[in-house]
């Protein structure tokens, strides 16, 4: 957002060619600008400054100084000149004065240490810079944009209150609320060049999954909603899918494959990377609650495709999954192997023709290289909503009836 301030400014300005501080010709703040004024006249040399010049950028690290940020005087400049350190022209201007007529920024803020975020108040105020007793009275034309987390869950520092008094807005900025919006946002700042040169199919299901994890993630009770869940997430989160579905290409020397729900599984390192847990997500451990987060973004993306799986229903109450749930009854256990060729998993899911006509009658419009993506989502919906139980073998996982399988235990 600070970055594209500059798109409102004017797309040239002029300014006095070499001064430090980018001196406006008819307001020269500068002594080297006054002087060559003075000195010239109507002549005076002039340059022309591109609006994308005039955006300055600092990181407020631990180790950033006063000189750094204002100035300080310069002891070689003064050897070199022969001039006194009582005379003006000895100082050396730190960031902000160069960045006179410019928009300047200061990230995380609230890391820049107290004595200089009060070495501020002054400049933000009255346009007084004070370096090593010097009182300069710099008229500074520029913007200050500081950026900081509203919630700052780790000790790190804060912004001192007369500093925050002198910042004319606080805009507080917030995550999608819509998928759509989340899907652009990952779109574009995610990698997606892939040097391998594997063509990698990803349903728009796909997609909105992993921005439905994140929604997920934001109203969960295992983690703290104060320290919330950025939209890194998504990014990192379908960085990772693709290099999962990479992986299992390369390994089966395809050059072509679609994403799979199994893929999913390969985000989770970076759900556990992004979330900050609550007790309660603590004592679970951060793999299930990523697990957990995946299968309540499944439950909800289910109920927006297929019919409400009724919890308790009659003895003679049809459901439209009945004949699903009686095929993994019949077949006692279908497993499903995460490192097939793209046509064993294929023809895997085929098998399962209960499963297809459920497809064909609720979304008969989908498109012929997703359907192997909405069979294993179907799949995964029914054990979100415990119709059917997974258990993890050496290759995958094996599906089937959780009741058939309480019946064998007996």
């Amino acid at each position: 957002i600070a970055r594209s301030l500059t798109q409102l400014l004017d797309e040239y300005i002029p300014i006095v060619q070499g001064s430090e501080m980018n001196d406006d010709p008819f307001h020269p703040i500068s002594r080297y600008a006054k002087d060559l004024i003075a000195e010239l006249g109507d002549d005076t040399p002039i340059a022309w400054m591109h609006r994308t010049e005039r955006f300055f950028e600092k990181l407020a690290t631990p180790d950033v100084t006063i000189a750094d940020l204002i100035g300080d005087i310069d002891p070689i400049k003064a050897a070199n000149l022969k001039l006194s350190y009582a005379d003006e022209r000895v100082i050396h201007f730190g960031m902000i004065p160069r960045a006179n007529r410019c928009i300047f920024v200061i990230n995380e803020l609230p890391d820049l240490q107290a004595r200089i975020q009060v070495a501020l108040f002054n400049l933000l105020e009255e346009g007084d810079v004070q370096i090593r007793g010097f009182k300069v009275r710099l008229p500074l034309e520029l913007q200050f944009i500081f950026t900081a987390n509203p919630e700052d869950y780790t000790n790190r520092g804060s912004i001192v209150t007369p500093l925050k008094d002198r910042i004319g807005s606080q805009i507080l900025t917030h995550y999608a609320h819509e998928i759509a919006i989340a899907k652009k946002i990952t779109e574009q700042e995610t990698v997606k060049s892939s040097e391998r040169g594997i063509k990698i199919h990803v349903p728009e299901l796909a997609k909105d999954l992993i921005e439905q994890i994140a929604f997920e993630a934001r109203k969960s009770e295992y983690i703290d909603q104060k320290s919330g869940v950025s939209a890194r997430m998504s990014i990192t989160a379908y960085e990772n899918l693709i290099s999962t579905a990479e992986r299992r290409a390369l390994l089966n020397q395809e050059s072509s494959t679609c994403i799979r729900y199994s893929d999913l599984m390969g985000m989770i390192p970076s759900i556990i990377g992004k979330m900050e847990l609550v007790y309660e997500g603590e004592q679970e451990g951060a793999a299930y609650v990523a697990e957990h987060l995946i299968l309540e973004a499944t439950k909800t993306l289910f109920l927006q495709y297929f019919p409400k799986i009724e919890k308790l229903k009659k003895q003679d109450q049809e459901s439209p999954y009945d004949d699903v749930i009686d095929w993994f009854s019949e077949a006692s256990s279908f497993e499903l192997a995460n490192e097939t060729k793209e046509k064993t998993h294929v023809k895997s899911l085929l098998s399962i023709e209960p499963l297809i006509l459920l497809l064909q009658r609720y979304q008969p419009k989908v498109a012929t290289n997703d359907v192997p993506f909405l069979l294993e989502f179907m799949i995964w919906g029914l054990v979100g909503f415990e119709q059917l139980s997974k258990k993890k073998t050496t290759t995958g996982l094996a599906f089937n009836d959780p009741y058939d399988e309480l019946l064998r235990g007996i």
